[in-house]
């Protein structure tokens, strides 16, 4: 016996990238459930079209980003995150034009599932958080410092953990690791990316082990691109260029 699951994470509003990824996951995959890691919105303006897609799926379980509490920090009132400085004024247009039925669906996802597949212990987050400060709210800053990919680095970022597959997100670029006990998957950001593909993860669950396939869904994504010039916003500048890689020019 065996379990097909999907990954994808770092969707950031962008609609025409989760509709390639998802295609995709359902006509060539056929998985049983879909994992997705946070980030659901901010940095892209689809806001209400990726969370009507998500939200209206039964397979897909969900952990939070620091996007997506940092959103809804705006809406309900609360400090923000100064380390977040840089995206205020981008998140408060977010805040703005989200439609706030979605709020309760966001305060709802946790910030770490822990489950077991085929006999196999899997834990999914956005990324590491300490123990100490695992219910500290977003303006505290609980997501760990990003490291760079490599397994050395996760193992000592993950120690204490000892689930055989860990997945995660919020460090856009592609991470796929194996020690000799755990399989370290990230499968890169979906939404945000310097190419028009939508990238995601297929893990194939069994008592054997993990088989991890990395995929990536082509998309056209000039009309997205497009579509910060004409919605007016803000950063945009910033987000074309360190999120999607200047592919305008």
């Amino acid at each position: 016996m065996s379990k097909k699951i999907a990954l994808i994470t770092d969707i950031h509003g962008n609609m025409p990238a989760l509709r390639a990824a998802l295609h995709e996951i359902d006509t060539l995959h056929k998985v049983d459930s879909i994992y997705c890691l946070g980030d659901l919105i901010g940095i892209g303006p689809d806001t209400n079209e990726v969370l009507e897609t998500l939200f209206s799926r039964e397979n897909i379980s969900f952990v939070s980003g620091n996007h997506d509490e940092a959103v809804l920090a705006i809406i309900n009132g609360e400090p923000y995150p100064e380390s977040h400085f840089h995206s205020k004024r981008h998140h408060e247009w977010i805040a703005e034009r989200m439609d706030k039925c979605y709020v309760s669906k966001l305060e709802q996802m946790p910030r770490m599932i822990r489950t077991v597949e085929e006999g196999q212990a899997m834990l999914f987050t956005h990324y590491h958080i300490a123990r100490d400060k695992f219910n500290d709210p977003i303006h505290q800053d609980p997501f760990s410092p990003i490291v760079e990919p490599s397994l050395n680095n996760l193992e000592k970022l993950f120690e204490g953990y000892e689930d055989a597959f860990i997945g995660f997100g919020h460090h856009h670029p592609v991470h796929f690791f194996r020690s000799g006990t755990q399989v370290f998957v990230n499968p890169g950001s979906l939404g945000c990316n310097d190419m028009p593909t939508a990238r995601y993860a297929i893990i194939t669950v069994s008592e054997q082990g993990f088989q991890v396939q990395l995929e990536e869904a082509e998309y056209n994504n000039s009309a997205f691109l497009a579509s910060y010039a004409k919605l007016v916003v803000p950063e945009r500048e910033f987000i074309l260029r360190v999120f999607h890689g200047d592919q305008l020019k």
